[in-house]
C-alpha cells in the first residue's frame, strides 16, 4: 500500500510541475516543445511492446491493444498539430506568387 501512495504522490507532483513549466513557456516556443513531447510519447509505444512480451492473460492483451492504439493516436495527432502550427509560420511569398499567375 505505501508504494501506491508514493506513486500517486509522485504523479501529482509531476503533474503540477509540468503545468507550471508549460505555463511559463513563450508562445513562440510551443512548436518545438510539442515536437519534443511527441518524440517522448513514442516511448509509450516502446513500453507497450515490452509489456506485450510479458502478457499472459486475455485482459492484459486488451489493455496492451488499447495502450498501443491510444499511444499511436497521441503521437500521430501531435505531429499533425505540430505540422499545422509550422504552416502558420511559413512566409506568405508562395501565396503571393500563386495569386499573380
Amino acid at each position: 500500500m505505501p508504494t501506491l501512495v508514493v506513486s500517486i504522490t509522485l504523479f501529482v507532483l509531476a503533474l503540477l510541475i509540468g503545468i507550471e513549466v508549460i505555463g511559463k513557456v513563450p508562445a513562440t516556443l510551443h512548436t518545438p516543445l510539442m515536437s519534443g513531447a511527441n518524440s517522448i510519447h513514442g516511448i509509450v509505444i516502446v513500453g507497450v511492446v515490452i509489456v506485450a512480451a510479458e502478457a499472459n492473460r486475455p485482459l492484459a492483451y486488451v489493455f496492451i491493444f488499447l495502450a498501443a492504439v491510444l499511444g499511436t493516436m497521441n503521437v500521430v495527432g501531435g505531429y499533425v498539430v505540430t505540422d499545422r502550427m509550422l504552416e502558420m509560420f511559413k512566409s506568405s511569398k508562395n501565396e503571393k506568387k500563386g495569386e499573380s499567375k
